[in-house]
């Protein structure tokens, strides 16, 4: 009877975590459309990707990230948030003067915003509100963190008047900072025609170390540009403004 109970006990555990990973798949994953429209790649057959950048601004990464795109022609797209704007005004102002384009990407990038609908729906119009205040410029383009779009979250985002956008990361472990070859090799498996390519130039609205994300850039382009890709920002992927 014992055995009986702890057998019992040991598959109600395995169905409580087989049914956790498969919420965080629906409601985290970069390509779920369960519980709505959540674009992670623009529909054309031309070999055009949009390289995209989120949690910044995140100093000196950002800049350096900013300093390769000029470098080699490229326009990026930075989903950045608005506490972290805050801290390098400066550097936001800098996207938007060299011609890249500005996205959302919360104010504060909590994950506990994110359980109540109005506290989300704030996240979203605040942030715009601090970027739009920095860079003169109001964010059209919504990136919910860590992906997160529950139902709420999309409707909440919809009702802000917000396009919200996915994508694919380049790599699952950033936060780790693995070799440069390692993102390099993951943007290649990522690159498709309309492909939204997700590094990262910050962590959260703490920022951190992003240096071999930064160093990463330059090869990632290379490296897709003898693969016969071109480069966009998001906006022109998906065929919507960019700011309004």
């Amino acid at each position: 009877m014992r055995s009986s109970g702890r057998t019992t006990a040991a598959a109600g555990t395995l169905a409580v975590a087989a049914a956790v990973v498969t919420a965080g798949r629906l409601g985290f994953g970069s390509r779920s459309q369960v519980f709505g429209d959540f674009p992670y790649a623009g529909s054309t057959a031309e070999r055009q990707v949009a390289l995209t950048f989120d949690d910044g601004p995140n100093e000196p990464w950002t800049s350096q990230i900013l300093d390769t795109l000029a470098d080699r022609g490229v326009p990026g797209t930075f989903f950045q948030v608005g506490r972290c704007a805050q801290r390098h005004p400066h550097v936001t102002r800098r996207v938007v003067d060299e011609g890249h384009v500005l996205g959302n990407h919360s104010l504060t990038h909590e994950l506990s915003s994110y359980l109540r609908d109005a506290d989300q729906r704030a996240e979203v119009t605040l942030g715009r509100l601090a970027l739009a205040e920095i860079a003169g410029v109001s964010p059209h383009l919504y990136r919910p963190p860590w992906l997160c779009h529950w139902p709420w979250v999309l409707r909440g985002i919809a009702r802000t008047g917000s396009q919200v956008v996915s994508g694919t990361f380049v790599h699952p472990l950033e936060v780790f900072q693995p070799s440069v070859e390692t993102f390099v090799a993951g943007a290649v498996r990522a690159a498709a025609p309309g492909a939204m390519i997700i590094v990262h130039d910050g962590r959260e609205s703490r920022g951190g170390f992003r240096g071999r994300s930064a160093a990463s850039v330059g090869p990632i382009i290379d490296r897709l540009r003898r693969r016969g890709y071109g480069f966009t920002t998001v906006d022109r992927l998906l065929g919507v403004q960019a700011y309004g």
